[in-house]
């Protein structure tokens, strides 16, 4: 695949999930993906050398054993000619030693090569993900996206460990054995490789077959994860409502599509193996009698007939070996590809102009008959058109869908509108670099996260060259200091896992406090205080009129007590400004912010 894909031509739209029933999945472009991947591995030229020449040194000693076999056999053993007998088996041991001690380097260095290689491409794949816009990640389910950086690079690092070793190993066992049966025997050889365009047709059928299933695999295997996920981190909800018994029915018919398109695609792949063994047999039997037949019109000698059930062995075994790896490959490519069609989706960051701001911002914020819609037949704002004075307080408010948060979405540029312009201090948000725009901007959300990791590092997330000091002092500023005094550790407290061990409340100060630190000039505070009791909630008010002074604030609020001081509340609905003005004109309008007021 060249260039970036967008969402649609990979099917990653907007507010769509896997789809469980999805018609069979085919590699796309399996020569582009062993192109990549070998881009991949000359990074790392240094090990790839190493391994070829380990792998030369093991095949040439390899084909030198069956040779010296032969020899043995009709120079000493036949004629029963015993001088000279012990020192060709010490060279025939010393030649099968050193090719263990090759083969164990061979083993090391294509192990620590594989590794470094999945390392990049992992380490790819993550930066990748910071750099997708926010609607990639609205469109798929976050165990999808965690089984392409685990399984699918799992499953490239499994057939690299293997695979690049065994297939050098088998271009050169394949053309030295045939060139050492040749030197032997040119009938013989002709008798021995009749089997190879039988091994080629069932390889290439299998193969044809098997693909679509692997890659139905790997995408089924995506959409368990992320099943799991979900439900794991819902738990508490699907117990509420008695929903075990539905999400274990669903689980049941999603893990039922991976058992049915893995068995196919595992038995397909698996019968490679036992046909080759078979193919294998035959050329023993078909080298034995005619070797036989030669060896009785003294044709050829019994050594090398010898010699010849070992080449066949060393002929058919690397076809064989990479026909058993055959599943493991095919499974490789397809994790291969799904990694590859993230990482050629076009980055956020180099789409529009990367101009950034002369001078700090100042604030005034400028919405001008915006127009924007998640999908292209739905729209969720109309002609939205509002305006913030540097310092000012603006508070949104309407009901649920109402498009309070698809503004804070667009202000941030986690989606770009689609008409209309959203200017700051007079320029238009198009023509600035998102990443400086949003160091520019503080965000608070409804649902706090936090990340594993001490509490001071947490609240450091803000702005990362803060001292202690400016970090208790931000603590401090959004009412966090007290708690995280009593804490065991205080400041130094790691938190588990998205910080389990601190209350709901406990992890909304923490993500203000690093709101606080960040100091924007721009503050956005989606719900901030709706998981808060009011005791605390006072609190938080209290230091947000320190932090909000000499910043433009916007304040999304359910709770319409918590924004009577707005500068200006903004009332939305259907995706328009339907009325705006103080806590104290709103309510004697006797409108649909009154309304609200009264009923809440």
């Amino acid at each position: 695949m060249s260039g970036k894909a967008n969402f649609d031509q990979m099917g990653f739209r907007p507010g769509q999930g896997p789809h469980l029933g999805a018609s069979k999945v085919r590699s796309k472009d399996t020569k582009g993906t062993l192109r990549r991947i070998g881009r991949y591995l000359l990074l790392q030229r240094r090990s790839l050398w190493f391994v070829i020449i380990c792998t030369i040194v093991t095949s040439v000693l390899a084909l030198l054993g069956p040779y010296l076999i032969g020899q043995m056999i009709d120079d000493y053993i036949v004629p029963r000619q015993y001088e000279g007998f012990v020192q060709m088996g010490l060279i025939l041991l010393g030649v099968y030693l050193a090719g263990a001690v090759f083969t164990w380097i061979q083993q090391y260095m294509a192990s620590s090569l594989s590794q470094h290689t999945v390392r990049d491409m992992r380490q790819d794949l993550f930066d990748h993900y910071h750099g997708l816009p926010v609607q990639f990640f609205d469109g798929r389910t976050h165990g999808e996206l965690m089984s392409r950086a685990t399984n699918d690079i799992a499953n490239v690092s499994n057939t690299l460990n293997q695979t690049v070793v065994q297939l050098i190993s088998s271009v050169l066992m394949l053309v030295g054995s045939v060139v050492m049966m040749l030197s032997l025997s040119a009938w013989m050889t002709l008798i021995t490789i009749l089997t190879v365009p039988l091994i080629a047709y069932i390889t290439k059928k299998i193969t044809k077959i098997t693909r679509q299933y692997f890659s139905q695999q790997q995408k089924y295997l995506g959409e368990v994860n992320g099943f799991v996920q979900e439900n794991i981190s819902g738990l508490k909800v699907v117990k509420v409502f008695g929903r075990e018994t539905k999400s274990i029915e669903q689980f049941r018919e999603i893990n039922e599509r991976l058992r049915v398109v893995g068995v196919k695609a595992q038995s397909l792949s698996g019968s490679m193996g036992p046909m080759m063994n078979t193919m294998r047999n035959l050329t023993f039997v078909v080298i034995a009698v005619f070797g036989g037949v030669f060896a009785y019109h003294e044709v050829i000698t019994i050594g090398i007939i010898v010699s010849f059930l070992n080449y066949s062995n060393q002929f058919s075994q690397p076809i064989n070996q990479l026909a058993n790896q055959y599943n493991l490959f095919q499974s490789a490519i397809a994790g291969a590809e799904r990694v590859f069609e993230v990482l050629d989706i076009k980055p956020e960051h180099t789409e529009g102009a990367p101009s950034k701001p002369s001078q700090p911002i100042k604030g005034e914020v400028v919405f001008d008959q915006v127009n924007f819609g998640y999908k292209p037949d739905a729209a969720v704002l109309k002609n939205l058109s509002l305006q913030a004075s540097p310092g000012q307080m603006i508070a949104l408010v309407g009901p649920t869908g109402a498009g309070k948060t698809t503004v804070i979405n667009l202000l941030t540029r986690f989606y770009d509108i689609q008409s209309g312009r959203i200017l700051i201090d007079g320029r238009d948000i198009q023509e600035l670099d998102k990443q400086e725009l949003r160091s520019q901007i503080g965000l608070v959300l409804q649902d706090a996260y936090v990340f594993s990791g001490t509490i001071r590092d947490n609240i450091r997330y803000g702005r990362l060259d803060a001292t202690d000091l400016e970090v208790e002092e931000a603590a401090s500023l959004a009412n966090a200091d007290t708690f995280i005094r009593k804490l065991p550790q205080g400041y130094d407290t790691h938190l588990n896992a998205e910080g389990s061990n601190l209350s709901q409340g406990q992890r909304q100060l923490l993500t203000i406090a690093r709101a606080v630190l960040a100091n924007p000039a721009i503050l956005i505070l989606d719900e901030a205080t709706s998981s808060v009791d009011t005791r605390t909630e006072l609190h938080i008010q209290e230091a947000m009129k320190t932090l909000m002074k000499g910043k433009t604030s916007f304040v999304i609020a359910h709770r319409l007590s918590t924004i009577r001081e707005a500068d200006a509340i903004l009332v939305i609905n259907g995706g328009e400004v339907i009325e705006q003005g103080s806590h104290e004109e709103l309510m004697k309008r006797n409108g649909f912010y009154s309304h609200m007021y009264q009923q809440a």
